[in-house]
């Protein structure tokens, strides 16, 4: 099932033309710069804002159809918002704040202690928003949002008004809801960190356009998007656990059709890790060094080279059998390596370069 999003509206300052299907389940990031139309993209499909003209359909289910004169109110579209600020009654205690979502929901799979446990607030229960954290009153102000039963959950930026030590407090809360609920989630950000730990489908949009729009691990590593140009780019990956090796102090992952070897991780078997591989750790080679102390070796083909003219280097995406590296190098590099797509490359990377992200 998919997630469909057609829009054109016109504001005085700019004309939106948005249009992107992405699948229904796991989180969809609206990723860009601010301004571009992510938050207005937001209120479309929530219902907030009328378009010009729009299309918003969930697993087939039509929410709004403007050609076809079709237009859920907001109250009837069974959608979750979550805002840059907790927005929580001051007025009430945390659990009364989480049971106002359930007061208008009809019944569903969200049961209240399972929210209460997967976002940690269980101690918070009897306390004021006032007397909490920032990161806190915005776990609660998820609670809320899932406890109406959404068909779906809108994100806007709910991170960007925490400092670093409140969003690292709250991400891998969010991560555990995403596996735990099975429900889509559209997530607006302008913050790689929040795409690397969570996307699984990403939307590029600037100036109101949708530059790309695919898999994070497809968009990540596209030389013919601005994911991939920025100086913290690099490779994302899903893989799983298949060995640990305890004299070595490493432990070896595979996905996308590779394997990795990583610092030794306290995880089982088979259990899934993201990874994150920035293109500035790659190092390419035409053929095995003799003696070599870095741990990774991967085979794959060239498929696309990229010049970035200010800054004196080079793109290169490398394909794997089911997945993408990126690395960044010099035009020298490539003179030197004969490189050019199709040509066969090994792309050589530290253990301790792969950054990883958790389950």
């Amino acid at each position: 099932m998919s997630l469909k999003v057609s829009l054109h509206h016109r504001f005085p300052t700019m004309e939106m033309d948005i249009a992107f299907e992405v699948p229904a389940a796991g989180v969809t990031m609206l990723f860009g710069p601010s301004g571009g139309g992510k938050t207005t993209t937001i209120a479309v499909v929530a219902g907030l804002l009328r378009a010009d003209s729009c299309r918003v359909a969930v697993d087939g289910q039509v929410l709004a159809d403007t050609q076809a004169g079709v237009w859920l109110p907001p109250e009837r579209r069974r959608v979750g918002l979550v805002f840059q600020d907790a927005r929580l009654f001051p007025h009430m205690s945390v659990a009364t704040n989480l049971r106002f979502g359930m007061r208008r929901a009809a019944p569903g799979p969200v049961r209240f202690d399972e929210v209460v446990e997967l976002l940690g607030i269980g101690a918070l229960l009897a306390r004021r928003p006032h007397t909490l954290s920032a990161g806190e009153r915005q776990r609660v102000a998820i609670g809320r949002a899932l406890l109406a039963q959404p068909r779906l959950l809108l994100m806007d930026e709910p991170l960007a008004a925490l400092d670093d030590a409140r969003k690292a407090e709250i991400l891998p809360y969010l991560a555990q809801l995403k596996t735990a609920l099975n429900l889509p989630v559209i997530y607006v950000t302008h913050a790689l960190d929040e795409v690397n730990r969570l996307a699984d489908s990403i939307v590029l949009i600037e100036a109101g356009r949708v530059k790309g729009s695919g898999p994070v691990s497809e968009i990540a590593t596209r030389t013919d998007l601005p994911l991939a140009r920025r100086d913290d780019a690099g490779a994302l990956l899903v893989c799983r656990v298949i060995a640990h090796d305890t004299g070595r102090e490493l432990t070896r992952l595979e996905g996308g059709g590779a394997a990795f070897w990583v610092p030794l991780l306290d995880a089982p078997l088979q259990a899934e890790r993201r990874i994150r591989i920035p293109a500035r750790e790659v190092i390419l080679a035409g053929k095995v060094p003799d003696a070599i102390s870095v741990h990774n070796i991967v085979p794959g083909t060239v498929r696309r080279i990229a010049a970035e003219g200010a800054r004196r280097s080079v793109l290169v995406e490398i394909a794997l059998p089911s997945a993408a590296l990126l690395g960044r190098v010099t035009p020298d590099a490539i003179t030197r390596l004969a490189l050019s797509p199709g040509a066969p490359v090994l792309a050589l990377i530290k253990s301790t370069s792969i950054e990883v992200l958790g389950a």
